[in-house]
């Protein structure tokens, strides 16, 4: 089996101790050597500071290359701009531009009246910079505000044609839903590479609430087997086994890039990435 490249996803703290956790995490899953890591705002743009300053420490302590995420949410163009500006001066050169989840009280997303309208004028703006690499977000099942099944491959390659050089999908469930998705991309004329996004399953009820957030579909076979891995006290096991074998399923067909989901919770990603055959050794070899 080929040994993928990965990449991580990391949440901003918004307490003393969810900071040191974020760094445990980060600390944890460095040696793995992946080719960038992400930091998120919170729903609504609520941590576009904490985001800030969790990038510039790992930029200036960890040597990581790290992609910041921007969103259309609550800001100016100008201030978004100059959000990405302040990025380019510490030497951030990744962005993951997205639209962004609606603010606190909302119940759908609304651009500001002086901001981006949605995420493909934010690619747009930015590659216009010149300064940086844009990864955005991709929906292998329904968007929640998609108007149809096809609205999710159509706005990707308006992303794509905008100045993305890449996307990152949405997490899900089995191989086949992303390998379908990848094939309508193609189909549709998009050439840009499209990685999986992997959600290592801490909690299987919290993941079972983010899902029907999001309208990630829960495979019935899944649900019962954590019910019972519950009761036998195995979900982690079940956990360590399902994602490994979603991962390889995705490397054999053909996928050469992984995005974990960490939650800030390092171990369950770090089993399942060394047993995928990445260990701090095979990534310092891989890099020398």
């Amino acid at each position: 089996m080929t040994t993928p490249r990965i990449s991580f996803e990391f949440f901003p703290p918004q307490s003393l101790d969810a900071s040191f956790k974020l760094w445990e995490c980060v600390q944890a899953l460095a040696p793995m050597q992946p080719e960038f890591v992400s930091v998120t705002y919170g729903a609504g743009g609520t941590t576009r500071k904490l985001t800030h300053d969790a990038v510039a420490t790992i930029q200036q302590n960890y040597g990581l290359n790290v992609a910041a995420h921007l969103t259309c949410v609550d800001a100016t163009r100008t201030e978004t701009l100059e959000i990405a500006a302040n990025y380019a001066d510490m030497g951030v050169t990744e962005i993951v531009a997205l639209r962004g989840d609606a603010p606190k009280g909302a119940s759908r997303f609304a651009p500001h009246p002086d901001g981006f309208a949605d995420s493909s004028e934010l690619v747009a703006a930015l590659a216009k910079t010149g300064k940086f690499n844009i990864r955005v977000g991709a929906y292998p099942e329904p968007h929640p505000d998609a108007a149809d099944r096809f609205a999710d491959v159509t706005w990707l390659k308006r992303k794509i044609d905008a100045g993305a050089s890449s996307a990152i999908t949405q997490f899900f469930f089995e191989a086949d839903t992303f390998f379908r998705f990848r094939d309508a991309c193609v189909k549709a004329g998009i050439t840009a590479p499209i990685v999986p996004g992997i959600l290592p399953i801490q909690s299987w009820d919290g993941v079972k609430k983010f899902a029907a957030r999001c309208g990630a579909t829960i495979p019935l076979r899944l649900d019962e087997g954590f019910v019972m891995a519950k009761r036998d006290g195995r979900e982690d096991l079940l956990a360590l086994t399902q994602c490994t074998t979603l991962c390889s399923r995705l490397i054999e067909g053909g996928v050469q890039d992984l995005h974990f989901y960490t939650l800030n919770r390092p171990d369950l990603t770090r089993e399942v990435v060394r047993a995928l055959g990445i260990s701090p050794e095979v990534a310092l070899e891989k890099v020398a």
